[in-house]
């Protein structure tokens, strides 16, 4: 990898096209694991159906880099127009549309996947994908965006599948589930009053998104923050004591999601006469009660207001998860176990397992505090609204990536989940949905003020 400032090496433009290849070689491999007869269904009413996805990634790609970055002539256009860009409606236009219609054939759209994944890869190779005068050429930008564009789809994709009838996806012949372990013992981590980074100057990493950009230094006060993650079993209680059939746990537009969707435990849980079941991605099996629970914001706000407690918001979470008792001014961490690479011995993540695993069974992965799985297991709800940071300005490759959600209707989630890739674990990096989005492998932890 290059340094921040940097002109493109030979070295560089050979880790650009690894990265690339890399991305397109799993993700054929994530469509080799649906049947065919799911390729036009919508396992989620408000997400495209897979076909959209096999033609978008490459159609991104393709759009960004070669067509507006380069100024090179298009491969088809009405494919180029039919796969520029996903949806995020809002839970109520869900299931508008036909699944089949204007759809184009698999064959076709592995056609215009192979001509443009040829094109990027040669600008990649060769092309002048580095131009300080070009908007999207800066720093490489284009090439870089597209990059983490198609690793943020993987797990969208997976999600995704998770939803599929099981007999629609074929089970890899590794595929474990680990649920023997017991739950962990809750506690409580004091987090004394500091100083948290959100955001980072553009010029101090090689690519950032715009929503991102802008570091403030932020002052938290003290807190205490629990140490692992929810987990199915404490959540399981506020099922149990009838959470969702209480109104006064709920806000208004949540509550009426619930009433009307007819919700009465997450998504990812099952229950017949025999008990509780986890909707494993090619399993079912009983609820292990160790592992996070994978919930809406709407949900776990509940669940937190049941206990008369709170959800984090984004400082605290990036001052519990990136500071040390002693740091008062910055980030001094650029992961919550220090600054050594991100591998499996810290945390569930980089495609790591298929669901998730028992909270806290990474203990090297423990913040500076003693807190479990910041990073990894499950993407944490923060009580944040997606906003600007000071002096946003709308990222050139990708300029509705961020602005279009600056609409307080989307809420911060931080950390990573199992299938998060590895160059998105960093200290700035935002992900964020609706509040009643419940498909994301998201879960949560309470908070409460010292």
């Amino acid at each position: 990898m290059t340094s921040p400032n940097h002109v493109l090496t030979a070295a560089a433009r050979t880790a650009l096209c690894e990265w690339y290849a890399t991305n397109r070689t799993r993700t054929s491999a994530m469509f080799d694991l649906v049947s065919d007869e799911a390729y036009y269904a919508r396992p989620i009413d408000l997400r495209h159906p897979p076909v959209f996805y096999e033609g978008h990634l490459p159609a991104f790609s393709f759009n960004t880099l070669v067509k507006k970055g380069l100024g090179r002539p298009g491969i088809d256009a009405r494919l180029e127009t039919l796969f520029a860009r996903g949806i995020d409606p809002h839970e109520s236009k869900a299931g508008e549309g036909s699944a089949t219609a204007g759809w184009p054939s698999r064959a076709e759209v592995r056609a215009f996947a192979d001509e443009a994944d040829r094109q990027v890869l040669e600008a990649l190779s060769a092309g002048a994908i580095e131009d300080p005068a070009h908007p999207l050429l800066q720093r490489a930008e284009a090439a870089y965006a597209i990059l983490e564009h198609e690793a943020m789809h993987q797990e969208t994709l997976l999600y995704m599948w998770h939803q599929l009838p099981l007999a629609q996806k074929r089970r890899p012949a590794e595929y474990f589930l680990d649920v023997d372990a017991d739950p962990p013992t809750q506690t409580w981590i004091a987090i004394p009053a500091g100083r948290a980074t959100l955001g980072v100057d553009q010029e101090d990493e090689i690519f950032t998104w715009d929503n991102e950009r802008g570091a403030l230094q932020q002052d938290v006060p003290a807190f205490e923050l629990e140490q692992h993650d929810t987990t199915n079993a404490a959540f399981l209680e506020f099922v149990e004591a009838g959470g969702y059939q209480s109104p006064k746990w709920w806000r208004d537009e949540d509550w009426e999601w619930v009433r009307s969707k007819e919700r009465a435990h997450p998504q990812f849980w099952e229950r017949d006469d025999r008990g509780w079941w986890w909707r494993g991605m090619f399993d079912r099996v009983a609820l292990p009660l160790s592992w996070p629970v994978y919930v809406s914001h709407a949900e776990a706000s509940a669940y937190a207001r049941w206990r008369g407690l709170r959800l984090p918001t984004e400082a605290e979470f990036q001052r519990a998860a990136y500071g040390t008792p002693d740091e008062t001014r910055s980030v001094a961490r650029r992961y919550p176990w220090g600054n050594a690479d991100p591998t499996d011995r810290y945390g569930t993540f980089d495609f790591a397992t298929w669901d998730p695993r028992p909270a806290g069974s990474r203990p090297a992965g423990q913040s500076a505090f003693g807190v479990d799985d910041l990073v990894g297991n499950g993407w944490e709800w923060t009580s944040t609204p997606f906003a600007p940071f000071p002096g946003f300005t709308p990222i050139p490759s990708y300029p509705e990536y961020s602005a279009d959600f600056f609409d307080n209707d989307h809420y911060v989630i931080k950390g990573a989940s199992p299938v998060t890739a590895a160059p998105l674990i960093r200290p700035t990096f935002r992900n964020w949905f609706r509040p009643r989005y419940p498909y994301v492998y998201a879960t949560f932890r309470c908070a409460r003020h010292t």
